[in-house]
């Protein structure tokens, strides 16, 4: 194996991602699953460090699975599926992509809830199906449109705020739920979900989950929602309840959603693919370029960073106390 750092990747990344990794890193190969069984043969006695995303993770097995692992970067700011735990015993530093693609997540977001309430994809669909026969009104039912509604943020954080500059200009009042109230906004401050679900029209899920708050949207808060509710999540999967979600959009629990991230990716399930009142796209958020270039270049300089025996740049919140000592980590 070469004499440089060694590396395994576990999404598929760019080519423009694989060449600037590819500068100073010897890249082992690519895992398709997070397992111990999907580790390229020969190598795991080599790997130093592992580029993956928090959706996929990095578990106790995988950790003792690779002797001199002491580092995994996720590229993205999730990293609920990463036993910090485990991390933290083997002295194995995580870093996330902190705040890097939050404007892009937050346009996508405006997107997705707009497709949700003005019906944009089921319109686009209705034309090609060739049933756009007449002029018909409320085709689809009465439409609220957002102007003057009531937008709640659960999560505001880097994207919820970058959602907020961009929404703000549909006149829409604005409401926030945190584990702490903000200082620096004047936004309507609600304690807990289930408060915010009742007040808002519109209900954009921004936190960063975690084991804290999986499932945090479910039956109870979307009946909160109400029959005129929409939900958007853009943050991780697993802080919604998608079979809740497909329940409440079958019953009229709530008029639509929009979902960018699942709670399995791919999503290879069959229960949301019949809801004409559901949005769904492929967990792109941060797909565009500018946003894959400051991921990359975050990683890099975590790498970078790791393996000259300087502290990380973006470790995750948890883990931050380690980041300044590195002393044993590379082995």
């Amino acid at each position: 194996m070469s004499h440089r750092p060694v590396i395994l990747t576990g999404f598929h990344f760019t080519k423009a991602t694989l060449a600037l990794l590819g500068e100073r890193y010897e890249i082992a190969g690519h895992m398709d699953k997070p397992t111990p069984a999907h580790i390229p043969p020969g190598v795991a006695g080599d790997v130093q460090a592992i580029v993956s995303t928090g959706s996929v993770g990095l578990s106790q097995a995988m950790i003792d699975a690779l002797p001199r692992l002491s580092l995994f970067c996720c590229y993205g700011t999730g990293y609920e599926r990463v036993d910090l735990a485990a991390a933290r015993k083997r002295n194995v530093m995580i870093t996330h992509g902190a705040d890097a693609n939050a404007p892009d997540v937050a346009e996508l977001a405006v997107g997705i809830l707009l497709a949700s309430t003005r019906r944009i994809v089921r319109a686009d669909k209705m034309i090609r199906r060739g049933e756009w026969t007449k002029r018909i009104p409320n085709r689809f039912g009465p439409i609220a449109g957002l102007t003057g509604g009531k937008v709640g943020i659960l999560g505001l954080g880097a994207i919820g705020l970058e959602f907020v500059k961009r929404i703000k200009g549909f006149d829409v009042e604005i409401g926030y739920c945190n584990r702490s109230k903000r200082s620096d906004v004047d936004y309507r401050y609600f304690p807990n979900v289930m408060e915010l679900a009742t007040w808002c029209d519109y209900l954009i899920v921004c936190l960063r989950s975690d084991a804290s708050n999986r499932h945090i949207i479910n039956a109870e808060v979307l009946k909160a929602l109400g029959p005129r509710g929409h939900v958007v999540n853009i943050s991780r999967g697993w802080a919604v309840n998608e079979a809740d979600v497909a329940e409440a959009l079958r019953n009229d629990v709530i008029e639509g959603a929009a979902l960018d991230v699942f709670d399995e990716e791919p999503y290879e399930g069959t229960e949301l693919l019949e809801l004409d009142k559901l949005v769904m796209t492929p967990h792109f958020g941060g797909g565009t370029e500018h946003a894959q270039r400051r991921m990359t270049a975050l990683v890099k300089q975590n790498l970078d960073n790791h393996f000259d025996g300087r502290p990380v740049v973006s470790p995750v919140p948890e883990l931050r106390d380690m980041a300044a000592d590195a002393a044993g980590r590379l082995r």
